[in-house]
């Protein structure tokens, strides 16, 4: 029996980890860098130990640091997460040289998968269908490029031993393949000190489809049903979906076989994830076997009410799978978005900083896996990973719909994040039709990346833009509060109303505002027309336009928004020129710069002080 568990990594999956572990009644130890140390997962843990800087060589990729905690704190088993040492063989084999349990497969079994051309002979020799391809010993140029001719072009280029999308080029025919061999060996060389080189033929509208494995140590395998994991960026998922709408009953079932058949042939224990390649017309390949716990686990939990983590610490305890194949029946749909600090108008780049507002709305087929809460911070150390967001529902038109709504609901300021290229995705017409494939994001990616509003949405946020900053106006020029997720209850309301009445006395001078983030920057001259405890009302000249407008504050970091017809609820906060605002569903960062007031500024065919044009219905 396992009493005591390490959780040898960070993040939303080390917090995943201690929730089935909490059930359980198992004690867990969780280690931290330095810059974890104020995680959630640092305080719900029964212990938490450092590791060191947050520089993973010195922290969570120290092997030895990390066994000589576990040794010296009682633990019986160790669980690596995914990343880090999840895949590592040597960590596993001094786990097992320590006595304690690796909750994972074998080395020689990690080691074997981890190689992508001994994977691929090993599947071959199985039977399971590889993609064509050259994964020999010979790596000279002229060699490759012999075998790169009889593969056929267009072919990938891949490191034997990469994984993350690293070490990865596509070669469109014979005069791109030296640079890209030269560059993916650097690359390979770098991130997983193996510069070997495999060709494969490229497939040019492939889904990406994974099944999900469980084997005890009993020699009974089972497969849990398909992931479509064709939504991806910079070759990583970042949508993920069960069931794929590609499948029908006869291939899931041909591909969950040749799953199981590929587990059966190298004797694998645990949970493992055997990824094959769709082609276009119903052909599979394997790709590679990974040999942890999958990001997006959490579809296959929620369509089969099963707990992985559970089952991969009852095998690790050596019991015997209480499921048979003819038990696993997938119920309904659901549908996971990965949240990254990251921008994808800049080709996702990372964004590192502190997290003001963590706001995730709950409710019926909703769930949240996340390491991070407001006031966290986002480090260039790790993985861009912030939140995992789940929604299940009876159909994929209801799980769609329910994820929509809460991508929209989402609140995350203080840093850059994916959101609305994760709204753009399910709102493109391949991803509603189910009919997409990995190309979904290269082919429209400048679609699904620019900040697309319509002139209403423009407008709105805009004036609501200039609204906040008459607001700081009026409560003495301060920064904007950040909006923690607090509800609009009693008191929060009483409060902000308490915050109107004191400023309803403060002096008030014209303002205005260069606005930039909506589209062309925008100039706002800002008039306050009447205030009293309950909020203001203002005269905005945006564009030449006049706008007659009010600010009613509800709660720390909620408004409502007045603009004569519409009334619109709004979160926002901001520090310094930095405004996050969040209407319609929609979240954008504004910045704001103080500019000299204009001087009674007129507005075209329009007194001063009226409102010449209604806002635009969106």
């Amino acid at each position: 029996m396992i009493e005591t568990l390490l959780i040898a990594n960070r993040g939303e999956i080390a917090m995943r980890v201690q929730r089935t572990c909490r059930e359980m009644g198992i004690r867990t130890v969780a280690v931290y860098s330095d810059a974890d140390a104020d995680t959630p997962l640092v305080r719900e843990a029964d212990l938490a130990v450092r590791l060191g800087p947050p520089a993973p060589a010195e922290s969570y990729l120290d092997i030895e640091h990390i066994l000589a905690i576990a040794v010296g704190n009682g633990v019986d088993a160790i669980h690596p997460g995914y990343g880090f040492l999840a895949e590592n063989p040597a960590f596993s084999a001094a786990c097992a040289q320590r006595g304690i349990v690796f909750v994972g497969p074998a080395p020689e079994v990690i080691r074997a998968m981890g190689d992508k051309a001994e994977a691929k002979h090993r599947m071959m020799a199985a039977g399971v269908s590889v993609v064509p391809g050259y994964s020999g010993d010979a790596q000279g140029l002229e060699d490759l490029a012999r075998e790169a001719a009889e593969v056929g072009y267009p072919l990938l280029v891949k490191a034997v031993a990469g994984g993350g999308g690293r070490g990865i080029r596509l070669v469109e025919g014979p005069d791109g393949l030296a640079d890209a061999l030269q560059s993916a060996q650097r690359e390979a060389q770098v991130a997983f000190g193996d510069a070997r080189i495999m060709l494969e033929k490229y497939l040019r509208r492939p889904r990406h489809v994974e099944m999900q494995v469980m084997a005890d140590r009993f020699g009974h395998t089972l497969h849990l049903c398909e992931r479509e994991c064709s939504v991806q960026r910079r070759h990583q998922k970042v949508v993920e979906e069960t069931p794929s709408p590609a499948l029908h009953p006869a291939l899931r079932q041909a591909m969950g076989h040749a799953a199981v058949e590929a587990a059966k042939a190298i004797d694998y224990v645990g949970a493992g994830t055997v990824e094959f390649l769709l082609d276009q017309d119903g052909a599979f390949y394997f790709l590679e076997m990974n040999t942890r716990l999958q990001v997006e686990h959490p579809v296959t939990e929620l369509t089969l009410g099963l707990d992985l983590v559970r089952m991969q610490i009852e095998i690790a305890e050596g019991q015997p799978l209480a499921l048979q194949q003819t038990q696993i029946v997938p119920r309904g749909h659901a549908i996971e978005c990965r949240v990254n600090a990251e921008n994808p108008a800049k080709r996702f780049l990372p964004s590192a900083g502190r997290i003001d507002t963590f706001l995730v709305p709950q409710g019926p087929g909703l769930r949240v896996d996340t390491g991070f809460e407001s006031g966290s911070q986002i480090t260039p150390h790790y993985d861009s990973l912030v939140a995992k967001l789940v929604a299940w529902g009876p159909t994929r038109g209801e799980a769609l719909r329910r994820m929509r709504r809460m991508l929209a609901g989402t609140r995350i300021t203080g840093i850059l994040t994916n959101i609305p290229f994760l709204q753009a995705v399910l709102e493109h017409e391949d991803f509603v039709s189910g009919d997409y494939a990995t190309t979904l994001v290269e082919q429209h990616l400048q679609a699904l990346t620019r900040v697309a509003l319509s002139p209403a949405l423009r407008l709105e946020l805009l004036l609501a833009a200039a609204a906040m900053d008459g607001h700081a106006a009026l409560a003495g020029g301060e920064p904007a509060v950040a909006d923690h997720g607090a509800g609009a209850g009693p008191s929060q309301a009483h409060a902000a109303r308490g915050h109107a009445a004191h400023a309803a006395d403060r002096p008030w001078a014209p303002l205005r505002r260069a606005i930039q983030g909506a589209g062309d920057e925008a100039r706002a001259d800002i008039t306050l027309l009447d205030r009293d405890e309950r909020g203001a009302r203002y005269r905005v000249l945006l564009e030449g336009i006049a706008h007659e407008i009010g600010w009613q504050p509800l709660a720390a970091g909620h408004a409502l928004l007045d603009l004569g017809e519409v009334r619109l609820t709004v979160r926002w906060s901001g520090v310094g020129e930095a405004r996050w605002l969040t209407l319609r569903g929609r979240h954008m960062r504004l910045t704001t710069k103080a500019e000299p007031a204009a001087a009674a500024p007129e507005a075209t065919g329009a007194a001063a002080g009226s409102a010449t044009r209604p806002t635009p219905k969106a």
